[in-house]
C-alpha cells in the first residue's frame, strides 16, 4: 500500500514539473537559466517574455554572435513555439574597432610614404656626392699630369723613364674613355709598352694615343686586349 502511494505521488511530481516546464513561467525560467549557463550570452541582460509559448527576447549585445546564440538557446527550449527577436546589437563598440583599424591601416600607408621618400631622398644625395667626387677625382688628375708635364718643361731635365709612365698613368686616370686602373704602363728608354684589358677598341686606340702624346715617350708597344 505505501509502495503505491509513494508511486503517485512520484508520478504526480513528474507530471506537476512537466506541465510547469510547458507553462509560460517555467519557459522563461528554464531560457534563462540556459543563457546563464551559455558563455557567449551569460555577460549580457537579455529579457525574456513568454506569451502562450512565444517567447519575446529584448535587450542589447555588442556582436552578433551573442544575438544567434540567445535565439538559438530560446528555440531549442521545451515547450517554446516561436521566438521573437528584439534583440539590438551595439554598433559602438563595431565601429570603434573598424575606426582604430582605418587609422592603423592610414599609419601603416604613411610610414610606407615617408620611408619611400627618405629612401628617394637618400638616394638622390648618394649620386650627386658620387658625381662630385668623380669630377673631384678626374680634375686633380688633370691637375697633377699638367704639373708634371710643367714641370719637366721648367727644368729642362731629360725625361726619365719613370716619369714618362708617371705621366701615361696620371693622364690615363683623368681620361673619361680609359680605365687606367686596369692598364700597365711600362717604360724603357722612352718605349712605353702598355699591357692589359680594354672592354673596347676606342678605348684601346685612346690609351695608345695617350701613350703617343706623352711627352719623352719615343714609341709606344700595344699588348692590350679587347674583352
Amino acid at each position: 500500500m505505501l509502495r503505491k502511494l509513494a508511486a503517485l505521488v512520484a508520478s504526480a511530481g513528474l507530471v506537476m514539473t512537466v506541465a510547469c516546464a510547458k507553462t509560460d513561467a517555467g519557459i522563461t525560467t528554464n531560457v534563462k537559466a540556459k543563457m546563464a549557463a551559455d558563455d557567449t550570452v551569460k555577460a549580457y541582460q537579455i529579457n525574456v517574455d513568454t506569451n502562450k509559448g512565444v517567447v519575446t527576447l529584448t535587450g542589447t549585445v555588442e556582436n552578433p554572435a551573442a544575438k544567434e546564440q540567445a535565439i538559438i538557446i530560446a528555440r531549442q527550449t521545451n515547450g517554446v513555439t516561436d521566438v521573437v527577436d528584439q534583440i539590438t546589437v551595439n554598433r559602438a563598440e563595431a565601429t570603434s574597432g573598424e575606426n582604430l583599424a582605418d587609422k592603423t591601416a592610414d599609419a601603416a600607408r604613411s610610414a610606407v610614404d615617408k620611408t619611400e621618400d627618405y629612401a628617394k631622398e637618400a638616394g638622390q644625395k648618394t649620386e650627386n656626392l658620387a658625381k662630385d667626387a668623380g669630377q673631384k677625382t678626374e680634375n686633380f688628375a688633370k691637375e697633377a699630369g699638367q704639373k708634371t708635364e710643367d714641370l719637366a718643361k721648367k727644368t729642362g731635365e731629360a725625361v726619365t723613364d719613370a716619369a714618362i709612365t708617371s705621366a701615361v698613368k696620371t693622364k690615363m686616370l683623368a681620361d673619361s674613355t680609359v680605365k687606367g686602373l686596369k692598364i700597365d704602363v711600362d717604360t724603357n728608354n722612352g718605349v712605353v709598352t702598355l699591357n692589359g684589358n680594354v672592354s673596347s677598341k676606342a678605348e684601346m686606340d685612346k690609351a695608345i694615343m695617350i701613350a703617343r702624346d706623352t711627352k719623352g715617350v719615343s714609341r709606344v708597344v700595344s699588348n692590350l686586349h679587347v674583352k
